[in-house]
C-alpha cells in the first residue's frame, strides 16, 4: 500500500473542497471495496477524505410519496428499513442478495454505487493488460479467461461487468442519484450514472472526480406486489452474479400495464432496455411474451470463449424472473435449475 494523506470532514462542502484540492484523492466511507483495492495496489489514492461524519445517513419519505436514501446509510439499515421493506421490497431483496451480513453492515449506499469490477485482470496487478487499471495497456480478458465477463455493451477496450446487486434494483426502480460538487447540487438518473466502457473503460461512472453522492431518490412507484430479484451465481452465498434480473410489474389481472426490468452481471453497468419493457405493456403475462422480451433485450448480446453460455442463461433467467413477478412470488430462486 502506498502512503497517503488522511483528512476527516464534517460537512459535504468541506468534503468537496478537500477532494478538489488534491489529484487522485478518494472518499472513504465503509471502505469495503476501496481498502481492499489499496491493499492489492490496484488503487493508489494520494488522500483519503473520511466522510463518515457527514449527516447523510437518513432515510425519509418525501412529500410526493417517494423515499430519499442517504448516501451514508448502511446497506443493512437500508434493506431493513420499514419504508424500504414496505414500499420497495425489490430493493430490499436485491441488497440482501449481495455480499455477507458483515459487509452489508459496513457498506454504504453511495459506496455501493461506486464499487469497482471484480474482473480478475483488474483485481490482480500481476496481469499487465487492463485498460481499466492502466489505460492503453489492452484487455487481458478478451482473449483470456472471461467466464464472468460481459455479453452486452462491450468494447474492444474492456469487457468487465459491474458487480452491484443493489444498483440493478435501483435501475429497475428509476432511481435518481443526488450529487454535490463545486458547481452545486444536481441529480443523475440511475440509468445514466454508470458508463459503458467504449474508449474510456477507466471511468466507471458519470460522477466527476470532485463530486460526492449525497442521496438516492426513489419514485413513489415501488412495485409492492409483482416484483422479484433473481440472482444466478456459482454458490448460494457471498458470490457475484453470473446473471441477475430485477423485475417490477404493474398488473391488471393477467395483463401487464407496466413493466420494468434490469439485468446485472452482463454489462459494465446495470442493463435496461425500454424497447424490451415496452413489448410487455398491455400484453397478457405468459411465457411467449416473456421470451419475446428476453430476445429483444439480448438481441445485441455477444459471447466470448468462456462466457457464451451467459446468453442462454440470461434468456432463461429473464423469463423465470418475469414469471415469478407476474405470479407475485418474489422470493429469489438463486442457483435452482433455470428450465
Amino acid at each position: 500500500m502506498t502512503p497517503f494523506e488522511y483528512q476527516r470532514v464534517n460537512q459535504p462542502e468541506a468534503a468537496v473542497e478537500a477532494i478538489s484540492r488534491v489529484d487522485h484523492a478518494k472518499f472513504l466511507a465503509g471502505g469495503t471495496n476501496l481498502v481492499d483495492l489499496m491493499k492489492s495496489n490496484v488503487e493508489h489514492p494520494t488522500r483519503l477524505v473520511d466522510i463518515t461524519r457527514l449527516s447523510l445517513s437518513n432515510i425519509e419519505e418525501l412529500p410526493d410519496g417517494g423515499v430519499r436514501l442517504g448516501a451514508l446509510a448502511r446497506n443493512t439499515d437500508t434493506a431493513d428499513h420499514p419504508l424500504v421493506r414496505q414500499k420497495y421490497p425489490l430493493l430490499s431483496e436485491a441488497i440482501l442478495a449481495g455480499a455477507s451480513p458483515q459487509l452489508r453492515n459496513m457498506a454504504t449506499n453511495g459506496g455501493n454505487l461506486m464499487q469497482r469490477t471484480r474482473c480478475y485482470y483488474f483485481m490482480d496487478v500481476a496481469f499487465p493488460q487492463c485498460n481499466k487499471r492502466v489505460p492503453g495497456s489492452g484487455c487481458g480478458a478478451i482473449d483470456g479467461f472471461n467466464r464472468i465477463h460481459a455479453i452486452l455493451g462491450t468494447s474492444d477496450q474492456c469487457i468487465a461487468t459491474h458487480p452491484s446487486d443493489m444498483c440493478v434494483a435501483l435501475a429497475a426502480l428509476d432511481a435518481k442519484v443526488h450529487v454535490a460538487g463545486p458547481m452545486g447540487a444536481h441529480f443523475i438518473a440511475m440509468v445514466d450514472f454508470h458508463r459503458l466502457p467504449e474508449n474510456t473503460p477507466q471511468r466507471d461512472t458519470n460522477l466527476n472526480a470532485n463530486e460526492i453522492v449525497t442521496a438516492l431518490e426513489l419514485p413513489a412507484q415501488g412495485f409492492t406486489k409483482n416484483y422479484t430479484y433473481l440472482k444466478i451465481r456459482d454458490r448460494l452465498s457471498y458470490a457475484f452474479a453470473l446473471v441477475s434480473v430485477a423485475v417490477g410489474l404493474e398488473m391488471d389481472g393477467n395483463t401487464i400495464r407496466q413493466a420494468r426490468f434490469a439485468l446485472g452481471g452482463v454489462a459494465h453497468k446495470p442493463w435496461r432496455d425500454t424497447t424490451a419493457e415496452a413489448a410487455l405493456n398491455g400484453q397478457a403475462a405468459n411465457q411467449d411474451i416473456f421470451t419475446r422480451a428476453a430476445e429483444l433485450l439480448l438481441r445485441d448480446a455477444r459471447g466470448y470463449e468462456h462466457n457464451a453460455f451467459k446468453i442462454d442463461l440470461a434468456r432463461r433467467t429473464i423469463v423465470r424472473a418475469l414469471t415469478q413477478a407476474a405470479q407475485g412470488t418474489p422470493q429469489s430462486q438463486s442457483n435452482k435449475k433455470i428450465a
